[in-house]
């Protein structure tokens, strides 16, 4: 298929699912629970961090932790003391149970403490076209607090080969402004060009169908090879096109 009848194709798929009911059903819905900018990132960047498996299972999981930080996540983080982090030690999401969740408590308290939080430390480390190396550098000023080896896996690092999924989610949402009601837009010192889409098996496998990917591993160097053949069809808005391979995967089986 010629790149513009792809792109005219991808297109209308966007319009199909960035909309308003694509909340119902993803984990997105999770930082629109808030207004406050400081709530909404923190709420997200802790539900992207639990975003595999069961989407179902991870709104609820989700919603879990809201309830634990007593529903004032960005109070929580800046002001709780040691008796109020024993109630997460019960929480559990798959690999990621109650130490992470108090560790990734502190790192937070200390990203906002002493790096003027998480908009600012994405920010300072963005290049022209790629956020990857400003999430390689997050994750090292994220664990400068004190942590277990264990806890350091959930935060994925692309300059290590990985594609970073679940952060370059949470970026979509916290950076790209649709018009939809679906990403929030609420970081206005990063521009969405930059985005990369949060490849994983669904999108990977429609975007090999599609011939825009041809690498077999969901790492790093697929995602860059995505990220290029997106950004020819939209360089102001790539990572729209998620919704379109995601919903093609998830909702059509295509």
């Amino acid at each position: 298929m010629p790149l513009s009848e792809l792109k005219d194709f991808l297109d209308d798929k966007v319009i199909q699912y960035n909309n308003s009911s694509f909340i119902e059903t993803d984990p997105v819905q999770i930082p629109h629970l808030f207004t406050i900018k400081e709530d909404a990132e923190i709420v997200g960047f802790l539900a992207a961090t639990i975003a595999w498996g069961n989407r179902k299972m991870i709104i609820n999981n989700a919603k879990k932790m809201v309830a634990l930080m007593g529903d004032s996540p960005y109070d929580f983080v800046m002001n709780h003391r040691e008796h109020h982090l024993e109630p997460l030690e019960s929480f559990v999401h798959r690999t990621f149970n109650g130490i992470d969740f108090i560790t990734f408590i502190k790192s937070l308290q200390h990203i906002y403490q002493n790096h003027g939080g998480l908009e600012t430390v994405f920010a300072k480390h963005q290049e022209h076209n790629s956020l990857q190396p400003a999430i390689s550098q997050f994750k090292k000023v994220f664990f400068e607090a004190a942590h277990l080896p264990r806890t350091k896996k959930h935060v994925s690092d692309p300059l290590s080969g990985s594609a970073a999924k679940r952060i370059n989610m949470y970026l979509r949402w916290m950076v790209r402004n649709d018009n939809s009601g679906v990403d929030l837009g609420l970081w206005k010192s990063i521009s969405p060009a930059a985005l990369s889409c949060p490849l994983d098996v669904h999108s990977g496998n429609v975007a090999r169908k599609l011939g825009i990917l041809t690498r077999k591993q969901n790492d790093a160097k697929a995602l860059a090879e995505l990220d290029a053949q997106l950004r020819l069809m939209d360089a102001a808005d790539p990572v729209k096109y998620d919704f379109a391979l995601f919903g093609l995967g998830v909702f059509e089986g295509f």
